[in-house]
């Protein structure tokens, strides 16, 4: 019951110009068991963070608000398994070459096909299925046409309620909705261009908890990707 978004914008803004938003995303997703951001910082290089803690609690929030970017990925988590509540399986998941974040929203019912490999190539660091997703992403990235058609890929070979977020960096968003439990929506906050879960509510919901001065609303279409 993880929430997430991709949030571009044409020029820099402060992170913690979508802090508002992230903390009632937070409240009203049921999310505050670890979370994390990462950010295409000023030398054009893929930046992260993650707490296990909420997002609400965690005191370095102030600091991560002042920096300046114009591409994010937010990750706020409530594991199915208690037992998986760590950093290693804190998300957003770093690409080990740079190109990418990810993170996942739902679950992957399949992963334990690939876990039982990448745990014996000692890939793997946490328990939960993201991070098996995670490495078939990057295994499989370059013979992916785009990136919609890597994240297409990535559920086809799962399966499960999973919607997938990435950013790339160029500083693309992309969010693929693909957890008919929890929709994608996206929308402007001013000048910046979000792809946003939708706090398990099969309505738009969203719109009045979480991002009330929300413009340009459109629901992202099962099993599409929306990029930003």
């Amino acid at each position: 019951m993880c929430e997430q978004y991709v949030a571009v914008a044409p020029v820099p803004f402060r992170v913690d110009a979508l802090w508002p938003m992230t903390d009632r995303l937070e409240k009203w997703g049921m999310a505050g068991f670890g979370w994390g951001a990462t950010w295409l910082d000023a030398s054009g290089e893929l930046a992260s963070y993650r707490d296990i803690g909420s997002f609400r609690e965690d005191p370095r929030r102030a600091e991560i608000g002042e920096i300046e970017t114009r591409a994010l990925l937010v990750h706020l988590r409530r594991p199915s398994k208690f037992s998986t509540i760590g950093l290693p399986d804190t998300q957003p998941f770093d690409d080990p070459s740079g190109r990418y974040a990810f993170s996942h929203n739902g679950d992957l019912e399949r992963y334990r096909v690939h876990q039982k490999q990448y745990r014996e190539a000692g890939r793997l660091l946490g328990k939960a299925d993201t991070e098996v997703g995670a490495r078939w992403l990057e295994d499989n990235w370059a013979a992916a046409d785009s990136v919609p058609d890597a994240l297409t890929k990535l559920h086809d070979e799962f399966g499960g309620h999973a919607n997938l977020a990435v950013l790339t960096r160029s500083g693309e968003g992309h969010h693929y909705a693909g957890n008919d439990e929890n929709p994608v929506f996206t929308f402007n906050v001013g000048e910046i261009r979000l792809a946003c879960t939708g706090m398990y509510s099969l309505d738009r919901s969203v719109f009045k908890y979480v991002a009330p001065e929300a413009t340009n609303r459109a629901l992202v279409h099962f099993e599409a990707t929306a990029t930003i």
